[in-house]
């Protein structure tokens, strides 16, 4: 795989760029997927394509994460419940991804789950308006065929991504590694970026 280095800053403008050229269908969704960094670039997004008219709604899926007694049946460092059952995928596809689909009526439920305090966090529906965007960042979104019309993943080698993890995270590791195997994230994505060193990212070309 051949990889182009780029700045943080001409990655998200070239992102922009790509989503801006997509048809509304009559709402364009965006997954910004991997282990570390999707906040921060699917936030960078967000600007810039509002100052090109569009109207833009921020998901992180961690706000759709399975209540504790479920993400932690067995322990709260249990890789196989972290790759398959703490994303509550039902709650992701009916509040927030068929709402936007065709036929949809644009009104998303933005977060469901409070994880941190494990409770629901009965925020109200917010409208999309036709035409909008959908900016959403979690992990192990792939594979899951969960409807997007574009994806992008942040590829991470699995000695960086040992590195870049807190100590307190390196029981995640298989989970990760499951996906490489699995899933086959940089085969699947619509673009690849390459985040060893988050200030030098690269991306694939093209891109």
């Amino acid at each position: 795989m051949r990889y182009r280095p780029i700045s943080f800053d001409r990655l998200a403008t070239e992102l922009t760029e790509r989503i801006l050229a997509l048809p509304g269908t009559p709402w364009v969704r965006v997954a910004v997927d991997g282990a570390l960094d999707t906040r921060a670039l699917a936030d960078a997004l967000v600007d810039p394509l509002r100052v090109n008219g569009r109207a833009v709604l921020r998901v992180s899926t961690v706000d759709f994460l399975r209540p504790a007694s479920l993400r932690f049946e067995k322990g709260k460092e249990d890789p196989e419940a972290r790759y398959s059952a703490w994303l509550d995928e039902n709650a992701l596809r009916r509040e927030v991804l068929n709402p936007l689909s065709p036929g949809g009526d644009g009104m998303v439920l933005p977060a469901l789950w409070d994880a941190e305090r494990d409770r629901a966090t009965r925020l109200d529906r917010v409208s999309l308006p036709a035409g909008g965007i959908l900016v959403a960042d979690g992990e192990l979104l792939l594979g899951r065929g969960l409807p997007f019309e574009l994806t992008v993943h942040l590829s991470v080698s699995p000695n960086a991504l040992r590195r870049r993890l807190p100590d307190g995270e390196h029981w995640a590791l298989p989970a990760f590694a499951r996906y490489e195997e699995e899933v086959r994230p940089a085969e699947a994505a619509d673009i690849l970026v390459r985040v060893d060193d988050p200030r030098h990212p690269a991306v694939a070309a093209p891109v």
